[in-house]
């Protein structure tokens, strides 16, 4: 049993679906502390001059400590200016009318909740079942595992019946140092390593790193494809502590 662990972002980028797919359960990590200006709440577009980014107005004042699962849109109408802008960008976009009346109506009903996490899954299920990636999905807000960092991540594995933990790369500059609390339960852990595919885009010259809307608008049916061509040999994390202790970028 593989578990892949992250947490809800806005428009993920490619990489993120092929975190998933590997996976035999995927858990959305809802229940830990938001950060504002992270990709919880914004992710990328491209557009004439490059990518751009697009973010999601939330309530932050006076909630510090709040979790992911609790953040409110503070405009529940910002859809309408992130689809304009959508629209602008691709509107000459091979597939663009082939997506983006689902994808639209997705966000605009999502919205109405008035919860980013709502928002957020949606979204990723949406381009999920778009793309044909099987993988579960669950919420770790609806389990009763508990704690911080790598125990919860491993409380949340043991909970799962997990055999092997599969994290991010961007989570290697702690999980390498904190690797025990897997082994004592017997979980082994390896970490995703993804190469960004090239493939068709508007408005030359190709830039990677922009939200899955991207290249499902440009690429269409060969999108899933595409994403799973980025995908390397998994990383030990002896590899991994390797790259964090050489300063290499690891997301």
């Amino acid at each position: 049993m593989r578990i892949s662990i992250s947490q809800p972002t806005y428009l993920p980028w490619l990489g993120y679906f092929d975190l998933i797919e590997q996976a035999d359960v995927f858990v959305f990590l809802d229940s830990v502390q938001f950060e504002k200006r992270s990709w919880q709440q914004r992710n990328r577009i491209k557009g004439p001059d490059g990518l751009t980014l697009l973010t999601v107005p939330v309530v932050v004042k006076g909630r510090s400590e709040q979790k992911i699962q609790d953040v409110e849109l503070s405009e529940p109408d910002f859809w309408d200016k992130h689809l304009r802008a959508i629209e602008t960008n691709y509107g000459r976009a091979p597939f663009f009318e082939s997506y983006f009346p689902g994808f639209a109506s997705v966000v605009k009903g999502a919205s109405q909740a008035g919860k980013l996490v709502d928002l957020n899954i949606s979204i990723i299920r949406y381009f999920h079942q778009l793309l044909g990636i099987k993988t579960p999905l669950v919420r770790s807000s609806g389990l009763e595992a508990e704690g911080r960092k790598s125990v919860l991540l491993a409380r949340i594995c043991k909970e799962l019946g997990a055999s092997e933990y599969v994290s991010a790369l961007g989570s290697a500059c702690y999980l390498v140092n904190e690797i025990e609390e897997f082994a004592t339960r017997s979980i082994n852990v390896g970490f995703q390593q993804y190469e960004h595919p090239h493939y068709r885009q508007l408005f030359p010259p190709f830039h990677p790193y922009a939200s899955v809307l991207d290249l499902v608008l440009n690429e269409g049916t060969l999108a899933l494809e595409i994403i799973r061509s980025g995908r390397r040999e998994m990383l030990t994390p002896e590899d991994a502590r390797r790259r964090v202790q050489q300063g290499v970028p690891t997301s």
